[in-house]
């Protein structure tokens, strides 16, 4: 979650459907809630992730029409990007 999406509401749904939301309150709600500050860090991780992969134009694009081609093309280009970060 973002905080965009830090309502009453989608936050009760996240917990509904066993989602542990870990997005901040703003600093103008009357009611805090507590949250993992750690996992909320790790999230910039992910969406840097994403970042890269839509680098790989077939990717982004959906070049690949059958779902094991675009799998296998999604699993070569995050061993490309596990590859880059290593040199």
């Amino acid at each position: 979650m973002d905080r965009a999406y830090e309502g009453n509401e989608t936050r009760q749904l996240a917990l509904e459907l066993g989602f542990i939301p870990v997005v901040p309150p703003l600093q103008t709600r009357l009611e805090l809630w507590e949250y993992d500050r750690e996992m909320y860090k790790r999230r910039n991780e992910v969406e840097r992730l994403f970042r890269r992969l839509k680098g790989f134009r077939r990717i982004f694009s959906r070049f690949e029409k059958l779902d094991a081609m675009f799998l296998g093309f999604l699993c070569f280009a995050l061993v490309a990007d596990g590859l880059r970060g290593l040199c």
